[in-house]
């Protein structure tokens, strides 16, 4: 098979220097100073619009202007669609750690708890979310529960991962927690601690330490996961890869360069808990 590489084309997808219009925010008279500023004095007072660096002047003094015509256009850099799809998988990603993160954990402590209920609910929560396909709960978790609570495409789409990861986070703090010896409990509640401080102080500082390496890659399934927000028209770097690929004619150069920038995310992250983890090894 021959392949013409078009590398060049990917790059105005990432970022870019097109001219980005400037508009005037009320009604009034365009006013060039003798700097060059162009100042647009409002018909009815209120605050006038100074606009002082610009690269081509679209009007001329004199000129009435009503809001929302462009007046000026200046030349800068500019994230392309490729660079802000980066961004929302980020901010996504980033966002469903953290409240995936701390369900995780009260479910991983409701599954040692004593009390036999609080047991049996995050079994049942536990099963069923490791038991559904994760495109099915964010399909559930936008066109039901979105609909009822009137979430945005984002807020379901963070939901949905949090709620998903958060049964796998689950099951590692448990076994994390169990994997540390009964002895280490009854030895703080001997010094008079009572079961929250023991858990807190004592147990769960070395639960944690036995539990990165598999939360680490949970936290990167995460980030992978979160590409299959692009079914509810999110545009992540997924859903931006698919309108690049339609625009620019470059398939492979796309798609090798979304699954690159995937891969610094997730080894980036994988990184910083390593480091976590030398650091957490070296204070013992």
């Amino acid at each position: 098979m021959q392949y013409n590489w078009h590398w060049e084309r990917l790059w105005p997808y990432i970022i870019n220097t097109e001219p980005q219009d400037i508009v005037a925010s009320a009604n009034g008279t365009a006013v060039v100073a003798d700097n060059g500023a162009l100042i647009i004095e409002p018909d009815f007072g209120g605050e006038r619009q100074l606009v002082a660096e610009y690269d081509q002047l679209v009007v001329r003094d004199g000129d009435l202007i009503f809001q929302g015509d462009t007046i000026a256009r200046i030349e800068g850099w500019r994230f392309g669609p490729i660079a802000q799809g980066l961004w929302v998988t980020i901010e996504i990603s980033v966002l469903s750690l953290l409240f995936a993160t701390l369900l995780g954990v009260i479910v991983g402590l409701m599954r040692v708890a004593k009390a036999q209920v609080w047991r049996n609910l995050a079994v049942t929560y536990v099963e069923i979310i490791r038991g559904t396909p994760l495109l099915v709960q964010i399909f559930i978790v936008y066109f039901f529960i979105g609909t009822v609570f009137d979430l945005d495409r984002f807020t379901a789409g963070v939901a949905a991962l949090s709620i998903f990861t958060a049964a796998y986070i689950a099951e590692i703090v448990r076994a994390g927690i169990q994997s540390i010896a009964p002895g280490q409990m009854e030895a703080a509640r001997s010094l008079g601690m009572n079961y929250p401080q023991a858990m807190l102080y004592v147990i769960m500082p070395q639960a944690v330490k036995r539990s990165l390496p598999a939360l680490a890659g949970q936290f990167i399934n995460l980030i992978k996961d979160s590409s299959l927000v692009s079914v509810i028209s999110i545009t992540d770097l997924t859903k931006a890869g698919r309108e690049v690929v339609s625009g620019s004619f470059a398939p492979f150069e796309v798609w090798f360069t979304v699954a690159a920038l995937y891969l610094i995310v997730t080894a980036s992250l994988s990184f910083a808990i390593q480091r976590l983890e030398k650091r957490l090894a070296a204070s013992d």
